[in-house]
């Protein structure tokens, strides 16, 4: 995989709750409300943050981090709506607690100020290829797709919808890391480059040592029979007196 510093990360079994894909859009509502009031937050921040860009060369680490959290979430959401992942997403944006993840720099870097003062113009064609791309997607994952009635008809995501999916997020959140300062590195349009699928994680599940099996004590040996002593031998009789010849 080649390198990108805005990188998904999915370590998805396929496994689907039957349950919640059927109501998988109306659980998004509470996500898409929180989204609305957070992404208003974050374009407030952009602006700040492109001045203060072209002032010093570089966004502010503060902004950097908020921004930072906010496309994690975002991806999450995104993730969960389009049957990526399974689990519920927090409201957070934090490392490490969704199967989906995007990994974006949390530590501001120099970039260009002549990219930066254009960079709403320049990240446009990569708008329109990312739009192109999602048409397709939305004739697999709304909920007369294929995607939506294989979870639903087999408890489990197909692979090649579930890559297809986590790809168009790869790329939507290479987009906006870029159009939010996050990083000066161009969105790169190869599924190749920026992706990760790596082992699913199984949580809370206590791992028991085994105890070890009990040692059988040794068989005893029987000890060989006692060798009996020989006989002694018998002393030999006393030869008997001869007797006295007969009187005449």
């Amino acid at each position: 995989m080649n390198e990108h510093p805005v990188t998904l990360h999915v370590k998805d079994d396929l496994r689907r709750s039957r349950l919640t894909v059927f109501f998988r859009f109306l659980l998004c509502f509470p996500h898409f409300i929180w989204l609305y009031l957070w992404g208003a937050v974050v374009e407030i921040v952009f602006i700040l943050n492109w001045l203060v860009a072209l002032i010093i060369g570089r966004p502010a680490k503060p902004f950097q981090r908020f921004t930072a959290a906010f496309l994690r979430y975002a991806t999450t959401v995104g993730a969960y709506l389009l049957l990526v992942a399974n689990p519920f997403p927090g409201f957070t944006g934090e490392r490490g607690r969704y199967p989906v993840e995007l990994e974006v720099p949390t530590t501001p870097e120099k970039q260009n100020r002549l990219k930066t003062f254009f960079r709403i113009i320049l990240v446009y064609p990569a708008v329109i290829v990312a739009y192109l791309t999602m048409f397709v997607v939305f004739l697999v994952y709304p909920l007369i797709g294929f995607a939506w009635w294989a979870s639903m008809i087999k408890g489990r995501m197909p692979r090649g919808f579930r890559d297809l999916g986590a790809n168009v997020l790869r790329y939507f959140g290479q987009i906006y890391a870029y159009l939010f300062l996050v990083t000066g590195t161009y969105p790169c349009s190869s599924p190749y480059v920026g992706i990760s699928f790596e082992e699913p994680v199984v949580a809370n599940v206590p791992v028991t040592a085994e105890a070890p099996a009990a040692i059988e004590a040794p068989v005893a040996v029987d000890e060989p029979p006692a060798v009996e002593a020989p006989p002694a031998a018998e002393e030999p009789a006393a030869p008997e007196a001869p007797e006295a010849p007969p009187e005449t």
